[in-house]
């Protein structure tokens, strides 16, 4: 049941509350009444008071404070953190996933115990949302059934309505990472497909368009749609998005970055904060953002991933710390809500005279504490990355759970993510380990987000209006438009005369491959789809008057799968050595250098975080990748060649996806071909509005690209670009028609 709008006012009502309440109440000099906000109520009742209308959370038929909506936020927050129990400050301290069920429903998951027993108020909700809905049969994967989004707003307002019953009726607050981006490769935890939800380029593509663009106005096209259509299933929290730079090519986790340039990055983080808060979290906000990963994953020595054991180190060979802080700080400065320090372990860093242990930074008291809060000046709470209590405590590995729960929490991180035992933290006090004084401080941080969401007010979204929203006409055009405004021409050779090969030209005989063939015709072209499934069966390109090429890159979860840190032929090989370690890959897994209080392997889900093999993480270019076991090229290296040299290298357009700065070595032939350009996840359509003309190209690259793969080895992890003699293409670059 909800309360629509309403307006009204009583003069002894404001006198009750005291003279500093009067003040909001009537605003000065006779300012208009406040109005009254929607409510929305399942099981508990509603209040009336002077005229307005409130949610009785408590259910006692009193008006308290912290249910006053006409009171400020820090007075609520005061007055409901007095009547929470040690239980329910620890429950708020919390977040893990909670997936809905089948059809959206609660059933088969842990939605009662999380809400009822653990006294759990933050969630991640992972599903994927698809116009159509799983059937429900067979086992769930980590992200659960697929739903619909009307299912998922469904389920939202089901664990809120369990929430709303519960003794003090403190709701929900539901988080998942960015959705609306096209995805070639969607990885549990990492980010997911865009499915029924409107699809824009991936982070890069964002960066290349603004700078085509000159203006922010690809990141408020973003903002705008992302408001409502997360708005509109209940998802009022985002672990996004990743303020680190794209400094270190051979990092996987680079292709959910933006630009490599600090100064880019941090306008772009104001225009997100603006765009999807409003500035400081307020009732207007439609998502609060958590940035991560504070201060900086991009620097990632050996481009390795702290998901994993053996990529657990950070370093800044380059001096460059104070860059990879710039876009935190502009995102600090502009409001953002929240922010996660990422897992790694800063090495030999020292920045502004302090020399910062090496641990973790979701455990360093000097990262979370004393750089963001004390130098940085952030006001709001501090969210941990998923797992790293239970199974990435990088430099804690001999520590038992309490104690890196303990470690964390003094260190200033706030909630836990992907971790839910009340006991733990409620124990810990109890051992003189954490202070009540201590949670009652991060619960008042986590409330106050809840109260200036309005949520407290109404929690539930109107189910029926989802399909409308969700992926709606005019989402899509925005989405597409912003897909164009990303592309970027890097060639464009000279085929007859002063022609070029782009635009393409009309009524072309054109072969195609890692294309729709449907979306290619629609262009009014004669068309031959060269994709294939079966070995030999590819049909020849010679005769026809160009080829179009997409090629996108991925490490395939069947090449990682089999990777164990004690595997003989992978994490335990003794003839695959780390050069850092000079040992075997497995040899830094928890399981092995502290098997007492780490029973079972962190790297032992095959590397389903993403990313290649470790021995070949750095194998960037498309010669050495398609050598390699790890990496695959769609179409393969091999078909792309054959193709070029049947229709003629002069006559082929490759349209590269660049989920990293792929190096375009020599020895691939592939800087041959009469057109390159750039993609960072677009759609066919897209694609082909801008070869042939219909849109013209713009963008320009947010990173820059290596001319040989040495290049990408001898970078240092924290600065941006190459040498010039290293360099195929630079920042910024771009050409057009």
């Amino acid at each position: 049941m909800s309360f629509p709008n309403s307006r009204g006012f009583a003069t002894v009502g404001c006198c009750l509350l005291g003279l500093t309440t009067l003040a909001g109440c009537l605003g000065l000099d006779g300012e208009d009444p406040l109005p009254q906000p929607t409510l929305g109520v399942r099981s508990k009742a509603v209040i009336g008071r002077d005229g307005y209308q409130f949610r009785d959370a408590n259910g006692n038929g009193q008006l308290d404070p912290y249910e006053d909506w006409r009171l400020s936020t820090q007075t609520r927050v005061a007055d409901l953190l007095s009547r929470m129990s040690l239980q329910q400050k620890a429950g708020l301290m919390m977040i893990d996933t909670l997936n809905a069920g089948c059809a959206g429903s609660t059933d088969g998951t842990n939605a009662a115990a999380f809400v009822q027993t653990q006294q759990m108020r933050r969630f991640i909700l992972r599903n994927t949302a698809n116009a159509t809905a799983s059937d429900c049969s067979g086992t769930p994967g980590r992200s659960g059934f697929t739903v619909t989004p009307t299912q998922m707003a469904g389920f939202t307002n089901a664990v809120q309505a369990l929430a709303e019953a519960e003794p003090l009726g403190i709701p929900v607050l539901f988080k998942d990472n960015a959705r609306n981006h096209y995805n070639n490769d969607p990885r549990f935890g990492i980010s997911g497909s865009a499915g029924a939800f409107t699809e824009f380029p991936r982070e890069a593509g964002i960066a290349a368009a603004a700078l085509g663009t000159g203006d922010m106005s690809p990141v408020q096209a973003l903002t705008e749609v992302m408001a409502s259509e997360w708005r509109a299933v209940g998802l009022r929290g985002a672990y996004a998005y990743m303020a680190d730079l794209a400094t270190e090519p051979r990092w996987y986790r680079l292709s959910e970055t933006f630009t490599e340039d600090a100064d880019l990055n941090a306008r772009i983080m104001t225009a997100l904060v603006n765009g999807l808060q409003g500035g400081p979290v307020s009732s207007k906000t439609a998502v609060a953002l958590t940035m991560k990963h504070f201060p900086g994953g991009g620097a990632q020595e050996q481009g390795l991933d702290p998901h994993y054991s053996f990529g657990k180190q950070q370093v800044y060979p380059g001096g460059r710390f104070a860059d990879h802080l710039k876009p935190f700080m502009a995102a600090v400065d502009a409001g953002v809500s929240s922010i996660m320090p990422y897992y790694g372990v800063p090495i030999s860093l020292t920045y502004e005279g302090v020399t910062y242990e090496q641990t973790g930074f979701a455990f360093n008291k000097q990262i979370v504490t004393d750089l963001l809060r004390g130098k940085l000046g952030f006001q709001g709470y501090v969210n941990s990355d998923t797992g790293v209590i239970n199974d990435r405590a990088w430099g804690l590995e001999g520590q038992t759970v309490p104690q890196r729960v303990a470690a964390a929490v003094n260190a200033g991180v706030d909630v836990l993510s992907g971790f839910n035992s009340n006991q733990t933290i409620t124990d810990l006090v109890s051992a003189g380990l954490l202070t009540e004084a201590r949670l009652t401080e991060a619960a008042g941080r986590l409330l106050t987000e809840q109260f200036k969401l309005g949520l407290f007010e109404n929690p539930y979204v109107d189910a029926g209006l989802v399909e409308a929203m969700v992926g709606k006409d005019a989402h899509r055009a925005k989405g597409l438009t912003v897909q164009k405004q990303s592309v970027v021409l890097l060639s464009n050779s000279v085929t007859e005369g002063s022609t070029r090969l782009l635009p393409l030209a009309s009524n072309l005989k054109v072969y195609t491959m890692g294309m729709g063939k449907a979306d290619v015709e629609s262009h009014g072209y004669t068309v031959t789809d060269g994709n294939y499934t079966t070995p030999g069966t590819r049909p020849s390109a010679e005769g026809h008057d160009v080829a179009v090429i997409r090629v996108q890159v991925s490490n395939p979860l069947s090449a990682t799968a089999a990777y164990r840190s004690k595997g003989a032929t992978t994490g335990a090989d003794p003839t695959r050595l780390n050069s850092r370690t000079g040992q075997v890959w497995g040899a830094e897994d928890p399981c092995i250098t502290h098997a007492a209080q780490n029973p079972t392997c962190v790297d032992d889900l095959g590397l389903i975080f993403g990313g290649a093999l470790p021995w070949e993480a750095g194998e960037l270019s498309l010669t050495a990748m398609a050598a390699s076991q790890s990496w695959r090229i769609s179409p393969s290296l091999a078909d792309i060649q054959a193709v070029m040299s049947e229709v003629g290298a002069k006559n082929t357009v490759l349209a590269i996806y660049f989920r990293q700065p792929y190096v375009l070595d020599e020895a691939s032939g592939v800087r041959d071909a009469g057109a390159l350009v750039a993609t960072f996840g677009v759609s066919d359509a897209a694609l082909m509005d801008v070869l042939t003309g219909k849109f013209k190209p713009q963008g320009k690259l947010p990173f820059a690209l290596a001319n040989k793969l040495q290049a990408v080895k001898d970078n240092e992890p924290d600065a941006p670009g190459y040498p010039e003699a290293d360099t195929l293409y630079p920042y910024g670059f771009g050409l057009t028609y």
